[in-house]
């Protein structure tokens, strides 16, 4: 791994804490009695959605554990999953977009924002689970793919 390529990989570790921001927000509301629940909701959105753009800084050659390795070298579970990643990304932006533009200034405009920066974050996602698709197919990688672990 190039030194370029760790760097980036050991940035990607930042999506840990943003995503404990997240749910900060998150859980922030049952201990305020509801007050503020959409702002707080808002920020979780934006927080998911920048570490969801960390996470797709890592080494798209390596899995992170055996489940996303399972689907990753499956061609039907793979096209699954980015039939899913690309569905819930496209959702997300036209819903944020749509609710940023048309609706008036206030929560559901700062919602859909948060909406809107966590569908970009998916965009990332779904472009580094591409490359993940195409780095652990067996179909295309063959016996050459597979661990000792891997009985197939």
């Amino acid at each position: 791994m190039s030194p370029i390529t760790r760097a980036f990989h050991a940035v990607s570790y930042l999506q840990y804490p943003l995503l404990l921001v997240s749910l900060f927000y998150v859980v922030q509301p049952y201990f305020d009695g509801f007050h503020g629940f959409w702002q707080s909701f808002n920020k979780a959105l934006i927080f998911a959605g920048v570490a969801i753009s960390f996470s797709t800084l890592q080494d798209t050659t390596r899995t992170q554990n055996a489940f996303s390795k399972r689907i990753w070298q499956d061609p039907r579970k793979g096209r699954h999953a980015l039939i899913v990643l690309a569905a819930s990304a496209a959702v997300m932006l036209v819903v944020g977009l749509y609710g940023f533009l048309a609706a008036p200034a206030g929560i559901v405009q700062d919602v859909a924002f948060g909406l809107l920066m966590l569908g970009i974050g998916y965009v990332g996602l779904l472009k580094a689970a591409i490359e993940m698709y195409e780095n652990h197919r067996l179909d295309k990688h063959g016996a050459d793919a597979r661990t000792p672990s891997d009985p197939r």
